[in-house]
């Protein structure tokens, strides 16, 4: 790879895909909404650009080879019908940003598009092993109708030379933000619990595992659907006891009902008792491997990192 453009840049995934790139001393061009936070350092420079506007400075894709876009509002937010249309809207327009502009170009170096998508695409199942193969409907919820929104649009950059993927994430585990973070503060206070029946599956993928692999299906310049998630797909149950095992934290409380959740969260409450068994061998079938199959090496993983620093923080603190 020799440079790499990447919307989304700052948040959980991007600055992980970042890290890794800087790392293997891959050169990064990243886009910012905000011309305050733009900053240029050693192999990692930043361009405005307002998508809602249609925005962009065409510099970005100077020398770029590899585009990864992450760009959109999270969904972990009270789905309100005002936030609604952000989430769906700054995706659309994202991508139609970087389309327009890419379209508008005299010439390029771009030779692969990565876009994020996710598995919310997939309906509501506690039978089905879904693959990137499914080709009916979309889940019947909001964020199916969303996924769906976004994919149409991921299918518009098809007309240009270079390949084009889209990859569907899964529940990302990384305990610098996203579900895992809020699954474990309960638990710290002794109040876990599973979500409903807790047969729901989850299919989950370590977050470093995940920027991995966009970069290697960046690099590959592979085609298609891929689905990003692990090999071992587990129920909601089974996540949260090895979670409460690694936080070595007992599950005193019985199940956490549905209409509780919704009386918290809203229609957001739907993502905690959705259900998608999803398979992750197409893109093992590529040649990628996983470094964190087990969702119990995953966890134990990502506490140790945890551990070391809050242990480190509290010495500093100590002999401060």
């Amino acid at each position: 790879m020799k440079k790499v453009l990447i919307t989304g840049a700052t948040g959980l995934i991007g600055s992980e895909i970042v890290a890794e790139l800087r790392s293997q001393d891959i050169e990064v061009h990243y886009l910012s909404t905000s011309r305050d936070k733009i900053k240029a350092t050693a192999g990692y420079t930043g361009f405005y650009w307002n998508p809602a506007k249609g925005e962009i400075d065409d510099a970005c894709f100077n020398g770029v080879t590899h585009i990864i876009n992450l760009a959109g509002a999270t969904i972990a937010k009270r789905w309100t019908e005002a936030y609604k249309k952000e989430v769906l809207n700054s995706r659309v327009d994202s991508l139609r940003t970087l389309h327009t502009a890419i379209k508008a170009l005299k010439g390029h170096t771009i030779k692969s598009f990565v876009a994020a998508s996710a598995i919310g695409l997939y309906p509501n199942s506690l039978s089905t092993l879904y693959t990137e193969n499914y080709s009916g409907e979309a889940d019947d919820s909001f964020l199916g109708d969303v996924v769906a929104a976004w994919e149409r649009e991921i299918d518009s950059f098809k007309q240009f030379s270079f390949s084009v993927a889209r990859i569907r994430i899964g529940l990302v585990l990384s305990t610098n933000g996203g579900a895992l973070p809020e699954m474990a503060k309960p638990m710290k206070l002794y109040a876990g619990a599973a979500f409903g029946s807790g047969e729901q599956w989850q299919s989950w993928i370590h977050i470093k595992d995940l920027a991995r692999m966009f970069i290697y299906v960046a690099d590959k310049a592979l085609e298609g659907i891929y689905n990003g998630v692990g090999p071992n797909p587990v129920t909601n149950t089974k996540l949260t006891t090895e979670l409460a095992k690694v936080l070595d934290k007992p599950l005193l409380l019985p199940n956490v009902p549905e209409f509780a959740m919704k009386m918290v969260l809203g229609e957001m409450a739907y993502l905690l008792f959705t259900s998608q068994r999803v398979s992750s061998r197409k893109i093992e079938k590529m040649g990628f491997h996983f470094t964190y199959i087990n969702i119990c090496k995953a966890l134990e993983a990502l506490y140790a990192k945890e551990t070391v620093k809050n242990t480190s923080a509290a010495a500093k603190k100590e002999y401060a």
